[in-house]
């Protein structure tokens, strides 16, 4: 890894958690966000992006195009930028094994539910649906199984009897924040590491659960 750990974010939408991570380099001095990428031309967090004077890229999907086509030219993208992390900040597409196992140790994602439950859509309806008292968000390396890759640091969040999926969504959000740039960081340091399709910090393996203190 460089000196500085160059970071390249993709998203779809909005780019809370980008924003969130932008923020924490600025206090973080070996991490450094270097590009930011979107399939979506008027994603917000395009904008976030020029605000703080990061290079952006968009890559559209282009009509009749394969999966395979896109990601390459994804690739493409991604590697104009040399990163040593690819941060998926609601990135709306599934990747190919190719594109994964190419940035394979090197990319994290940040899903909102406690894994292994829930992978997919529309996990705080079916943690609602479900009765669960608790919810959250699990930040975890990517592998091609969708959502299934090693778990890194999970928060949790109480569910209220009179949520609906809005409102635990932004309490799972506010946890999303905090969480996102703190894995960041420490992969930044060299402290996190993917071995053998598990996740290790400061050379420990993590739990199933990911990191818990003692």
């Amino acid at each position: 890894m460089s000196a500085t750990c160059r970071i390249v974010v993709l998203i779809s939408g909005n780019g809370s958690n980008l924003q969130a991570i932008l923020d924490s380099c600025d206090d973080n001095l070996q991490a450094e966000v270097v590009g930011v990428i979107s399939n979506k031309p008027d994603a917000y967090g395009l904008t976030r992006a020029h605000y703080s004077e990061v290079d952006t890229s968009c890559v559209i999907v282009h009509k009749d195009e394969s999966r395979a086509e896109y990601d390459a030219r994804l690739i493409d993208a991604v590697e104009k930028y040399q990163p040593d992390l690819i941060v998926l900040a609601g990135f709306m597409r599934i990747l190919t094994d190719d594109f994964v196992n190419r940035y394979l140790g090197k990319m994290i994602n940040i899903h909102p539910s406690l894994l292994p439950k829930y992978p997919g859509l529309n996990t705080h309806q079916r943690a609602i649906d479900a009765q669960d008292s608790e919810h959250g968000a699990s930040v975890h390396f990517v592998i091609p199984e969708l959502d299934a890759g090693p778990v890194i640091l999970q928060a949790k969040v109480p569910v209220y009897q009179d949520d609906d999926a809005t409102i635990l969504a932004a309490r799972v959000h506010e946890q999303e924040h905090a969480i996102y740039p703190l894995v960041v960081k420490w992969f930044s340091l060299g402290r996190l590491a993917l071995q053998n399709n598990q996740a290790f910090l400061d050379g420990q393996l993590i739990g199933i659960n990911g990191y818990a203190p003692d």
